[in-house]
């Protein structure tokens, strides 16, 4: 609770009530002029002059009256509070609220927040008082909130506020006097590079092309003083250089991670209200990614890149792409979600699949994407710009809560049974029935059509693109959703699912992500999945059931302790990576490949660290120089030759992660010149599936994979 003065004088509500009360709707008569007698402003003989010569002097002078919503600061030698008023100004959300912190000497810590949702509002000539019941992140004997800010002319310096705390009935807990600050709820220190051979954005008229709302030239700055979010760049853009040769153009989210904890001068594992964002070339996906919020480890949030050889260009359209791209990554720093995953939400509310919002995906905008742009004001929606300007400090600061915590609590009803289906598809999940403590658990999704008329539908099914999301209900009971340590921000790929090609598939590592490792327990666990649809339905899956199993031995608990550990963890989500912020993890890995080289879990770090020995690695170093390790074939091709083997055993790893990596060995073959070897180990896996007995649009697009890895260039 906050007790912060004892000495603070009773707070009355007498005069307010005198006052006409107001509605919140009425609020934005505040901004009307007063009027004052001209009389009243002079002095003297000339008051005088003027009143005998009123009834023939112009009508009174309209005076008016300065906005109070903003930020306002109070402090006492052993508290400071951040309060947000918004009740007038630029879409006024109606709302109190306010961040504590405790001070003690020369240091201060974040001690709460609290909000008040529907206040009331009393407004006279003189004063606005803002009232109500507020919700506290911590315990208060004092939840009442009010706020009383003077009138002042608008060219008067701004009035503080005062601030008290108080019960029910009126006993004041704590008052304060808090002074205005900003114009802006919240200010973000904001810090933008670019690799060599890309342009950042700048500005953009949202006038050149059609568009809804008003006409008017936006940055990545200007759009988030709209919501009333301040962003401050801490210098001009610095360009990443690039030496060597032959540098791989496409980035990994492993290069990403570990870039930014190089390249980013005010990271710090820490919540702080800093961002950063990188302008790249292209992720290693392809051109169906435009952006992504990559920084989802450890301290969350602070990292996000976009794709300049997708959105870049000077013309109207790839401009107004760019803005929308590079607003929407940092809105998911402010750990804002899609505006299609609102179906998570508690009370869960419909997916909003037409939302005119920054963090809508204009596909899913009904009547697509022209229609999206033509209507789009280039805004966050309503219940954003409460987050942004009022959520809990922990839940919108980087570094603060997990990405998603805060943002939209989990709801497990939707993922019950459904009662009935009319969609035309179905979703099925499959997994070994079990899995050794500490082994990786991956899940097949399988998505196929009941209505032979075909539907269109998403083609990604992994859950780091957002249109599946998975629970998971643990030995104990506990339901938790399944969060990818990455959500990645796809161009929405869509295929046809008809008689010819009546399903897709995909393969999602889940043992590991933003909340840690979700399997770390002996027991049964229970694993079912939503698949969002074009059309807004929720597509839930079979429930499938796996068991964790206890150690056998003592080399068993050996594995699991040098597996078990969020290093090794991000590692698996990676596939690898050369970061040294990961290199425990990495030792880890090896020591499993040197002391336990023959364990049946051996093959989960033979996986990792072949694939990532496949891959060139980009690091952008201190001196904002972008190095690059080649890749290593002499060290891959064994470590993946090893994992083929076992799996092909039925000892290793799913068969979607099989074709995987045996793609992977082929171009590792093909860069160490040995193409003879490349040529069977592509003809092995042919034959491997084909005793599979696998449903021919299967076995053909396996086939037509196997065939474009041969082809490549290495």
């Amino acid at each position: 609770m906050i007790c912060l003065d004892p000495n603070a004088p009773n707070f009355s509500t007498a005069d307010a009530m005198a006052d006409k009360e107001w509605t919140v709707e009425e609020v934005a008569q505040m901004e009307q002029p007063v009027e004052v007698d001209a009389t009243d402003l002079i002095e003297g003989d000339e008051a005088e002059n003027a009143a005998a010569a009123k009834d023939t002097n112009p009508p009174p002078i309209a005076i008016q009256k300065r906005k109070v919503s903003g930020l306002y600061r109070g402090i006492t030698p052993t508290f400071k509070i951040d309060l947000r008023v918004d009740v007038d100004g630029k879409r006024p959300t109606k709302r109190i609220s306010g961040d504590v912190y405790k001070v003690s000497g020369a240091t201060v810590t974040y001690f709460g927040s609290f909000i008040v949702n529907k206040p009331t509002l009393v407004v006279n000539a003189s004063s606005v008082t803002v009232s109500g019941a507020g919700s506290f992140s911590f315990v208060t004997l004092f939840p009442v909130v009010r706020v009383t800010i003077p009138r002042v002319a608008v060219f008067a310096p701004p009035a503080p506020a005062k601030l008290v705390f108080a019960d029910a009935t009126g006993s004041v807990g704590s008052t304060y006097s808090c002074a205005f600050v900003s114009t802006y709820f919240r200010t973000v220190q904001y810090e933008q590079d670019f690799v060599k051979g890309t342009t950042p954005f700048v500005s953009y008229n949202t006038g050149t092309l059609s568009s809804g709302g008003p006409s008017r030239t936006l940055s990545v700055v200007s759009s988030y003083a709209e919501a009333g979010i301040e962003m401050q760049p801490s210098a001009a853009a610095n360009e990443v250089a690039v030496s060597g040769a032959g540098l791989d153009a496409r980035w990994s989210n492993a290069e990403l991670h570990a870039s930014m904890q190089t390249q980013f001068s005010l990271w710090q594992n820490e919540a702080q209200w800093k961002v950063w964002l990188l302008v790249a070339t292209m992720h290693e996906e392809g051109p169906g990614l435009r952006g992504i919020m990559f920084d989802q480890m450890g301290k969350q949030r602070q990292g996000c890149a976009v794709f300049h050889d997708v959105i870049g260009g000077n013309n109207a359209e790839p401009q107004r792409a760019a803005l929308r791209t590079y607003v929407h990554e940092l809105g998911h720093c402010f750990n804002l979600l899609h505006s299609w995953q609102k179906s998570l939400a508690v009370p869960p509310a419909p997916n909003k699949l037409d939302a005119l919002s920054w963090m809508n995906y204009v596909q899913n905008f009904p009547g697509g994407a022209t229609a999206y742009w033509a209507a789009f004001p280039f805004q966050f929606d309503d219940p954003e710009v409460v987050h942004l300007r009022h959520a809990f400090r922990n839940n919108v600061i980087m570094g603060g809560s997990n990405f998603a915590i805060g943002a939209a609590d989990f709801d497990a009803q939707p993922f019950f049974e459904q009662i009935e289906n009319n969609s035309g598809l179905e979703l099925e999940l499959e997994a070994r029935k079990s899995f050794a403590l500490a082994e990786p658990v991956v899940v097949e999704i399988k998505l196929y059509i009941t209505d032979k008329r075909g539907r269109r539908v998403h083609s990604n099914l992994h859950p780091k693109n957002g249109f599946v999301q998975i629970a998971i209900q643990k030995p104990g009971g506990q339901i938790v959703p399944y969060m990818p340590l990455i959500q990645q921000c796809n161009e929405p790929e869509l295929v046809v699912l008809d008689e010819t090609n009546p399903s897709i598939y995909s393969s999602a590592y889940i043992g590991y992500g933003k909340d840690g490792f979700y399997f770390d327990q002996t027991g049964v666990y229970r694993i079912r999945a939503i698949y969002y649809a074009l059309d807004g339905s929720e597509v839930v899956s079979n429930a499938i059931d796996v068991r964790v199993r206890s150690p056998l031995n003592k080399e068993d608990d050996q594995v699991a302790d040098l597996y078990f550990g969020d290093e090794q963890g991000t590692l698996f989500y990676l596939l690898g990576s050369d970061s040294e912020y990961l290199q425990k993890g990495n030792d880890a890995f090896q020591e499993v490949l040197t002391r336990h080289k023959k364990h049946p879990l051996a093959v989960y770090a033979e996986l990792v660290n072949g694939i990532n020995a496949t891959r060139n690695f980009k690091t952008i170093e201190a001196d904002k120089e972008l190095t690059e390790r080649a890749p290593k074939p002499e060290e891959s091709v064994p470590l993946l030759k090893q994992v083929v083997a076992a799996s092909e055993d039925d000892a290793g790893v799913d068969n979607i992660t099989l074709n995987m990596t045996a793609r992977r060995l082929i171009r590792a073959q093909k860069q160490a010149g040995d193409k003879k070897n490349a040529d069977e180990t592509a003809k092995s896996m042919k034959n491997f599936f084909q005793k599979k007995k696998l449903k021919p649009h299967v076995l053909e697009k396996i086939n037509s994979q196997v065939d474009a890895t041969l082809a490549e260039k290495v």
